[in-house]
């Protein structure tokens, strides 16, 4: 537990407050809080130093930068959010997070846009026949179906074969029309593509069986609120599987790939799922890949307790 007296303390200089206020609404790069606050790296990362030797931020590891985010306690978050709206700053601030987060989803989005079409011909990191195969095996005679960051619909078009119904989602309108377009020439009439964000698809509450995430959590902003989200969609008894790539360090797919995070790791993953109330989960390694920079394919997979 942070010392409250420490932490008022450093509460009551405004760059602090300010780097708090932001990193309590987001979580953020160095980079990005320079970019918002307009000031230098070395200011930065002192004043993260000290908050984060008080205990009021965390830091993770994402490739080669640092990702921080507020760890205030509840008593403290109150106080913050007050006295922050005494800094004229702060309302800038705001205006500029809010760039940023529109600036990372325009990117991801973009990156998609261009691919539509010629999406299954290009190399994407974590994406192998094997571990589709993984878990379409875990995929059988599912009446309602969910392609979570379903992209061109590749694996959609395989679960329509097999389920009543695929509501396939992705956020990039380009590929929805390119995927729903696909879907009407090859007759699967159960196959309905729709734009929206895996962090709020829009999908009733308790109307899926199975809901999946193939190598597309880690283009979430915040992966935990989408797989918040697919428990919800889930009937009591469904089932969550999510193939992803294991936390990795090659950086350039952020690049490359427009990927927000560079993988999960075992663990992370079980405690996301662990978070949002899944049951009986497993996690397993589906699958390694030979070339550089040698990707490996996590799977998970969890349930919805029946009430």
């Amino acid at each position: 537990m942070p010392s409250i007296i420490k932490s008022l303390k450093l509460l009551s200089d405004p760059t602090r407050l300010r780097i708090l206020s932001l990193l309590h609404q987001d979580a953020l790069t160095v980079a990005e809080l320079q970019e918002i606050l307009g000031m230098g790296q070395s200011r930065i990362s002192t004043q993260l130093s000290q908050l984060k030797a008080a205990g009021l931020v965390k830091d993770e590891r994402s490739g080669k930068n640092n990702v921080y985010s507020a760890t205030l306690p509840q008593d403290l978050v109150s106080i913050t959010t007050q006295a922050a709206t005494e800094i004229p700053e702060v309302a800038a601030d705001n205006l500029a997070l809010s760039h940023i987060l529109s600036k990372r989803k325009d990117y991801a989005r973009a990156y998609f846009d261009e691919l539509a079409g010629r999406f299954g011909k290009d190399y994407v990191p974590g994406r192998s026949w094997k571990a589709l195969a993984e878990a379409l095996l875990k995929s059988m005679n599912y009446r309602n179906v969910a392609d979570l960051g379903a992209g061109e619909g590749t694996l959609s078009q395989l679960l329509a074969q097999r389920a009543e119904k695929v509501i396939a989602v992705d956020l990039s309108p380009k590929m929805v029309d390119y995927a729903q377009n696909l879907a009407r020439e090859n007759g699967l009439d159960n196959l309905e593509f729709r734009i929206g964000d895996i962090e709020s698809p829009p999908i009733e509450e308790q109307s899926i069986d199975l809901a999946i995430f193939s190598q597309a959590l880690h283009h979430a902003e915040h992966p935990q609120a989408a797989i918040d989200s697919a428990f919800k969609i889930l009937r009591p008894g469904g089932r969550v599987i999510i193939l992803d790539l294991l936390q990795h360090n090659f950086a350039e797919a952020r690049e490359l790939y427009a990927d927000r995070w560079l993988g999960f790791s075992e663990s992370h993953l079980q405690q996301m799922l662990e978070k949002s109330a899944f049951s009986e989960i497993e996690t397993l390694i589906a699958d390694k890949e030979s070339a550089a920079p040698k990707f490996q394919t996590l799977l998970g997979m969890g349930i919805r307790p029946k009430e």
